[in-house]
């Protein structure tokens, strides 16, 4: 994957609270270090995300953007 955004962490999903419209998303991004990500379910089912997948954080401003490979 080949991107422009300058913070761009990789981890793993530890954990998810899915709703009917959004999903919290925290990925652990270092031993005791993690991101935090509202994004919708359909793009969280789309992506395939599931607690002890790889998983990208990209900070772009005030969003974090997730990718998967």
């Amino acid at each position: 994957m080949r991107i422009s955004a300058r913070n761009h962490f990789t981890g793993k999903v530890t954990h998810m609270v899915e709703g009917p419209v959004s999903t919290e998303l925290t990925i652990e991004i270092a031993p005791r270090i993690e991101i935090v990500s509202v994004i919708t379910t359909h793009s969280a089912r789309h992506l395939g995300l599931k607690v002890g997948a790889a998983a990208h954080a990209l900070i772009k401003a005030d969003s974090v953007l997730v990718a998967v490979d």
